[in-house]
């Protein structure tokens, strides 16, 4: 019975195959554009999700304070009150896993007849721990290269291939103004950090050459900044409080007066952007709903039209003995095969569209099973919602009146 349904339903789309072309082209935008903006939108979220993990995790960064000059207050990180020591004392807190003192500045990397300028850090070997940075080639510098100001380095993927090209670096000496450096190892790709910067651009040094040896310190000690590891998230507004409360009473702060620090949770900054990207995938798969809702109404209007003109057939069939329920089957099922096929229709340029804007942008897109699940199942379930009213004004038709239908 139900495959006869069907057979005919088939034959009644394929006899006003314009009209059932237009009744599907709604639901084909519609899918199509769910997909691909749910495969875009996802796209970003993992792009920020990768940013974020490229970071590190359960991170503080505290900086440095300002100056304050004939009353111009220059930014946070310009004035000398951070030191190792203060480094030091912040990993003897309880949740804090381990702290690394950075001291970072420009300069120009030469090797042979290549020049590059980069981002050189001067930090400890704790850094790449607080920072989950693995080595893909080589070995990490030690604390006895941090004793004796050892010119040696870590460096990025991105410097590494502007100064070395396919070649590797690891035991190569480059040079930083006339100064010799060994390159001990190779760090693994982290990609762009949130604000765009690549992490990759980089040369790592031992603390204590970058203050002695390249930038110069205001007095012995002093750094730029301090990177923090909680050791889980649960703590680190306890993490938090606690450091402002010791650099605080390290650096002699009097109630009332401001703090010669800056203390920053990146994870929070990380965590926002996250979830502004989230909101951003569920107001693109909101906006292509909206097509969704029209191609059902598209649905609604096609289906109405089509009774009105087959009301005299319906007449017929009630007169042979088709029941209330067979007529409002028969029209369900028409919408149904129109919605599945306008929905198949759809998922294709869906995925097709959101493969070539990949190809075409570099943009990164994510198809993933179940949004292409939702789409197909709400688009269904819309077309048969459409297309019920129809069905019911069919079934609810009087046989006589429909017999006399001209």
């Amino acid at each position: 019975m139900l495959t006869a349904m069907l057979g005919e339903a088939w034959r009644a789309m394929g006899a006003n195959r314009l009209r059932t072309f237009l009744t599907m082209l709604g639901m084909v935008i519609g899918v199509g554009a769910v997909v691909l903006m749910l495969a875009i939108g996802q796209g970003a979220q993992y792009a920020v999700a990768q940013s974020i993990n490229s970071m590190g995790s359960n991170l503080f960064i505290v900086l440095s304070g300002f100056t304050n000059a004939g009353g111009v207050r220059s930014g946070s990180g310009n004035a000398p009150t951070l030191t190792v020591t203060d480094a030091e004392a912040i990993t003897e807190l309880d949740g804090v896993e381990t702290a690394a003192p950075v001291h970072q500045g420009s300069a120009q990397l030469v090797y042979g007849s290549s020049n590059w300028n980069s981002y050189v850090i001067g930090t400890t070997p704790a850094y790449l721990d607080v920072r989950s940075w693995a080595l893909v080639d080589g070995s990490p510098f030690t604390d006895s290269d941090l004793r004796a100001s050892t010119r040696v380095a870590l460096i990025g993927k991105t410097a590494a291939q502007n100064l070395f090209g396919a070649e590797n670096p690891t035991g190569k000496t480059l040079r930083i103004g006339q100064a010799p450096f060994l390159i001990l190892g190779v760090l693994a790709p982290k990609g762009q950090s949130l604000d765009g910067r690549d992490q990759d651009d980089v040369l790592i040094v031992p603390l204590t050459t970058a203050q002695r040896k390249l930038f110069g310190t205001p007095f012995q000690g002093s750094v730029r900044a301090i990177m923090v590891k909680a050791a889980a998230p649960e703590v680190m507004p306890a993490v938090e409080n606690s450091m402002n409360a010791l650099l605080r009473q390290r650096h002699r702060i009097r109630p009332g007066q401001d703090d010669d620090f800056n203390v920053r949770n990146l994870t929070a900054v990380a965590d926002s952007a996250a979830e502004t990207t989230r909101i951003m995938s569920l107001l693109l798969g909101a906006i292509a709903s909206v097509s969704l809702l029209v191609g059902g109404i598209g649905i609604m209007n096609i289906m109405l039209v089509s009774v009105t003109e087959r009301t005299r057939e319906i007449g017929i069939r009630m007169a042979i003995g088709a029941r209330e329920k067979d007529i409002l089957t028969q029209f369900l099922l028409e919408a149904i095969v129109i919605s599945i096929a306008g929905c198949l229709i759809g998922l294709l340029l869906g995925i097709g569209g959101a493969v070539l804007t990949n190809l075409l942008t570099g943009t990164a897109v994510i198809i993933s099973g179940s949004s292409v699940i939702v789409a197909f199942s709400v688009a269904a379930g819309v077309g048969i919602f459409f297309g019920y009213y129809p069905a019911r004004k069919a079934a609810r038709l009087d046989p006589i009146e429909a017999l006399r239908y001209q």
